[in-house]
Order: C-alpha cells, then structure tokens, then sequence
C-alpha cells in the first residue's frame, strides 16, 4: 500500500473492492479513509464487473499492481467464481486476491485457498469499522514480494 512508513516507504497500488453490500463497501472505504491511506479504491458489484474491469472491457485502465478485496455471496458471479476465473486467465493470475465475507462454510474456505487466495477473512473478524483490517493489509503489502504480470519487466 502506499503507506508512509518511518522505515520505508511502498509502491502504490489500486484497491479492486468486489462488493454488493453497500454498507459494507462504505465501512470498508471509511477504513481507508481513516486511516490515511490514499489508494485509489474501485468498487464493483459482482464478479462479472470485476472481470470485465480486470479484463480492460470497463473503459477505465486501473493502475497495476491490483490487490483485490472480494465477498463471496453476490449475484451473477460469486466470489468463488470470480476466483476460478481470475486464476485460468494467464493475464490476471498475478493479482492478489483476499476474501472478505460472512461465510463460515469449510467448503468455501478451501475452496478459496484451492484458488489460491492470499487470505480468507471473516467480516466479523475484521472488526464493524474494518480498520484492523486495513492495518493488516497495509503490512502484508510492505512485507511481501507482489507478483509480476506476464510482460512486465
């Protein structure tokens, strides 16, 4: 994340939030906010617009690199799916995807790190204003090394 830190100082990157719940999207935005961190976030409704917005069929050109923040429970496509397609498509399966829902189900937790997601987090977990989240996230994203699109230097 492009948090200022005393000890470094990190890439940007875009935020892609897969969310149908508007309040929970607006919680997440808030925890953003709140904690200063000015990365662009998008918010789409479903898996089908993040495809088409990954996919560059959006009309808008997100910044790389994405870090995704995707619910499982929404109409059209649902997260898992989303998932699936992201990770058989060889020009998205560099993106780092989390989970963030409601879902206790075991099978959805297996199948989302089946998938090959960076993490699975409960809604319940992350707290009803999502900071701790945010503040998890952010040092993920100064701790790890991003994967790098096909193509890319």
């Amino acid at each position: 994340m492009n948090l200022e830190r005393e000890d470094k100082q990190t890439e940007p990157m875009t935020v892609l939030l897969v969310e149908d719940d508007d309040g929970d999207a607006k919680a997440v935005r808030r925890a953003f906010d709140g904690s200063r961190i000015a990365n662009p976030v998008i918010r789409v409704r479903d898996g089908v617009e993040a495809l088409a917005l990954l996919r560059g069929e959006a009309g808008i050109a997100p910044e790389e690199p994405m870090f995704l923040l995707v619910d499982l429970n929404m109409p059209r496509m649902n997260g898992l799916e989303l998932v699936r397609a992201i990770r058989a498509d060889p020009r998205l399966t560099h993106h780092i995807i989390f989970v963030l829902t409601t879902s206790r189900d075991p099978q959805d937790i297996r199948e989302a790190y089946a998938s090959h997601v960076a993490g699975y987090i409960l809604k319940q977990d992350a707290g009803r204003d999502f900071r701790a989240l945010v503040h998890t996230l952010g040092d993920y994203w100064t701790c790890v090394q991003k994967p790098i699109a096909d193509g890319a230097p």
